[in-house]
Formats: structure tokens, C-alpha cells, sequence
């Protein structure tokens, strides 16, 4: 019988050899106050009482007549293992078997009985007992059946602790994962930002001088034009001889002067209006990076978005997309101006390309709130599945085809309202736009580095 069983749970026959030294993985420091209490369940008192004598001496033992008081005791008490008989009166060990197996998983089962038929043995171990021994049971074969199913028990208690920690350790590799991608979004936004901001500081710098003389030159030469205009009224009037009247009448015909005297104001207009374009870009280029404001300064975010807006002409002057400004009386927040400029950038581009080359609206409202000022971007686009409102704001999630979108923008703008000790939220249905709302604090404590 002894070699049938080792043939089922796949042990050498030398572990059943009386005498053999027995080696404990019962660690103390995984170990508990029932690691080493038993429970020996046997209609015969005779052999109950023996096992507990002979057992209590390693081990706290506890016995019960039947599988009924063996489960009233179970669910009182915490044991590591149940020595079983198989025959009994009520419920048998077989039964009591998937009972313990079904609601206490962390105790293991002997059986012990005096049937020695095979298929008894694969049944018992196939439900789940640790063992099968036959009666009558060598005692110190008892011990070694105990010791090796108390060692089994631990393993597999110490495999799914082992799982759960890895479980846990995945989340947590999960989590930083996610830090990790978040961490290098905010990198690639710096980036981005200081190639922005050199580029707009290169601009900036190399129109603003010129732009500067073009526009203050053009009044002086509209106030010259004019002059010169004036004075050649006057000699037009003067009574001048035939032959100079005639030859100043043949330049005129030559040069077109009548058309080249008509058409300087249309010209002068046109340089001047040029000029005032230019010198727009350059203080909108100055103010969406503010370059020159390294530190944490109090700005008027309607002037922000205002600045925003017109550098993005190409999307709503367009003609297609009505832009509503709804600005509030708000009072100046205390922020980095150009991080939350790069916001309304992302914000009012998304707007503009949910609604993609059909008609639509981009509403922009702000208002303050107590010590809160709210912007609103609402589009009435297309809007977001609920599916995708869960990722939105992931780095790298993007609902832009292949080759239009970094999935970039809402993550970096997510990173800066919270940086500025804010939120963003978004309402969307199917067909019903979106809307984007972004709640900012007036006295947000920051630092230089929070910029980084």
C-alpha cells in the first residue's frame, strides 16, 4: 500500500522508512499559533487517544468522535492538520475530506483506515488529502506522515504568499510604470517648452528692433508724403511759362503721377497696418512664452488665452469655427504664464480639430469662484466615448489618427494644473461636445521647482 501511495504523490519509497531523520521547513517566522495543533478524528477512543498521546508530545492535539464534532471544532478553531479515519458514523472521513478541503484551505488531511483498496487511495488523494495511511498504522510512520504533510502545507502556504507578492509587487511595477511615463511626458513637455521658448526668445528678438523702426518710420513718412504732396499742389498753382508747363506735364504723363499720387495713401495704409501685424506678433510671441518671466508672477489669464487665440489664426480665422469669448471680471492668479499658456494651446487645438472642417463652435468662459478662477473650453464636436475619458489624460493616448497626435497635450496640461494646485475635468457624451474644465487656485503656493 505504501509503495501504491508514493506512486500517487510521486515520492521515493525511503521517505516512509521508520528512522529516517525528519527535517522541518516550518520556519519560525512564517509560522503561527496553529502551525502546529492537530486534530484527530476517529470513532474508536482507543485509537484517537493513542495518536493524541503519542502525537502530543511534538504537538498540540485536540480529538473529536465524528466529522460532525470535527467541524464545530474547525469552526471554532484554527488547526493545521486533521488526522481522519475513513469509516465513521454520520458524515465519512471522504466527506469530512471535501468539506475541509472546500472551507478550510490552509489544513491538511491523513486519512487513516483500515479499507487498503487502491482506487480508496487515488480517490482520497485526488480530493486532496496529503496522505493515505492503512490500518493497523505504525507509529512512527504516523510521525513521518505528519511532519511531511505539515512540510507540504507550509510550502504551499509560503507559494501563495510568495504569488501574492509578486501580485503586489506587479501593481506597484505597474504604478511605476506609469510614474515613468508620466515623468518622461513632463520632460518632453520641458523640452518642448524651452525649444518654444528659444525659438519664440530668437524671433522675438531678431523682429522686435525692426518691426519697432518699419512702424514709428511709417508715420514720419505718411507726415513727409503728405508735405511733399502739399508742396507740389502749391507750384501746380504758380503761373509758369508754356514750355516749363509743358515738359513738367510730360513727366507727369511719364511717371503716372496722377495714379502714383492716388494710390500712396492705399500704400501708406497697407505698410502701416503690416507693421502693426508684425509688432502684434512680436508681443504675442513675448507674451505666450514669457521669457522674461522666469519666476512666479500674478497674470490676467484672459490676456493669457486672449494671446493664445490669436496665435492660433490659422484654425479660427478660418471662417468655419465661430470662437465665443465669455470672459469674466476675474481677478490675476498667481502662476508660471507660460505653462498654463502651453494649456489653453492644447485645449483650444483639440477644440478646434473635434470639429474638424465642418461648422461648429469653440466656447471660452472664465469665471472666478471665491478664491478660484474656472476656465471652460467647450466644443461641439463630435465628443468622447466614456471609454476613452478614462485614458484621456494617459501619456502617449491619443484618439488622433496615426501621425496627428503625440497623445501628449491633455497628460502635460494635467501635469501643470495639479503642479499649480488646480484640476481638469471633462464632461463628454457621443455626438454633445466636450467640455473642459480647469479650476485654478488665485494664490497658488509655488516654487522655481515646480517649473522644472
Amino acid at each position: 500500500m505504501n509503495n501504491v501511495l508514493n506512486e500517487v504523490i510521486g515520492l521515493p519509497d525511503a521517505q516512509l522508512v521508520s528512522g529516517m531523520p525528519q527535517t522541518s521547513f516550518l520556519d519560525p517566522e512564517y509560522t503561527e499559533s496553529h502551525d502546529r495543533r492537530i486534530l484527530i478524528v476517529d470513532d474508536e477512543e482507543i485509537v484517537r487517544n493513542l495518536f493524541a498521546l503519542y502525537l502530543g508530545e511534538s504537538y498540540s492535539c485536540e480529538t473529536a468522535a465524528d466529522a460532525q464534532a470535527a467541524l464545530e471544532l474547525l469552526a471554532r478553531e484554527s488547526f493545521a492538520l486533521v488526522i481522519t479515519d475513513m469509516q465513521m458514523p454520520g458524515l465519512s472521513g471522504i466527506e469530512l475530506l471535501r468539506k475541509i478541503t472546500e472551507h478550510y484551505k490552509d489544513t491538511a488531511v491523513i486519512i487513516v483506515s483500515g479499507i487498503n483498496r487502491t482506487q480508496r487511495v487515488m480517490d482520497a488523494i485526488r480530493v486532496g488529502a496529503s496522505d493515505y495511511l492503512t490500518k493497523p498504522c505504525e507509529l512512527d510512520v504516523l510521525t513521518i506522515s505528519v511532519e511531511r504533510a505539515l512540510e507540504r502545507r507550509m510550502l504551499l502556504r509560503n507559494a501563495r504568499r510568495y504569488e501574492r507578492d509578486l501580485e503586489h509587487r506587479n501593481v506597484e511595477l505597474a504604478g511605476q510604470k506609469a510614474e515613468m511615463e508620466r515623468l518622461q511626458a513632463q520632460v518632453l513637455h520641458a523640452e518642448k517648452m524651452a525649444s518654444l521658448g528659444q525659438l519664440a526668445a530668437g524671433v522675438a528678438h531678431e523682429l522686435n528692433n525692426p518691426a519697432g523702426f518699419i512702424y514709428s518710420n511709417i508715420e514720419l513718412l505718411k507726415e513727409y508724403v503728405d508735405r511733399l504732396k502739399s508742396c507740389l499742389s502749391d507750384y501746380d498753382q504758380l503761373d509758369l511759362p508754356p514750355a516749363i508747363v509743358a515738359r513738367i506735364s510730360a513727366i507727369k504723363k511719364d511717371i503716372a503721377y496722377d495714379d502714383m499720387v492716388a494710390d500712396l495713401d492705399s500704400i501708406l495704409s497697407d505698410c502701416y497696418a503690416g507693421a502693426e501685424r508684425i509688432r502684434d506678433v512680436v508681443q504675442n510671441l513675448r507674451l505666450f512664452s514669457r521669457l522674461d518671466e522666469a519666476e512666479v508672477k500674478r497674470v490676467d489669464l484672459n490676456e493669457g488665452i486672449e494671446s493664445t487665440v490669436r496665435l492660433l489664426s490659422g484654425y479660427y480665422k478660418s471662417g468655419h469655427i465661430n470662437l465665443v469669448r465669455d470672459f469674466g471680471e476675474i481677478p490675476q492668479v498667481n502662476c508660471y504664464a507660460a505653462q498654463l499658456n502651453q494649456v489653453w494651446m492644447n485645449l483650444l487645438v483639440n477644440a478646434a480639430q473635434a470639429i474638424g472642417s465642418g461648422e461648429g463652435e469653440v466656447r471660452v468662459t472664465t469665471r472666478c469662484e471665491g478664491r478660484t478662477v474656472m476656465v471652460c473650453v467647450c466644443d461641439n464636436g463630435p465628443g468622447i466615448s466614456p471609454e476613452q475619458q478614462k485614458k484621456i489624460f494617459d501619456p502617449f493616448f491619443t484618439t488622433k489618427p496615426v501621425g496627428e497626435g503625440t497623445g501628449l497635450g491633455l497628460s502635460i496640461s494635467h501635469g501643470i494644473i495639479e503642479r499649480h494646485g488646480g484640476k481638469i475635468e471633462v464632461e463628454s457624451a457621443n455626438g454633445k461636445g466636450t467640455t473642459f474644465t480647469i479650476c485654478l487656485p488665485i494664490d497658488a503656493k509655488l516654487d522655481l521647482a515646480v517649473s522644472n
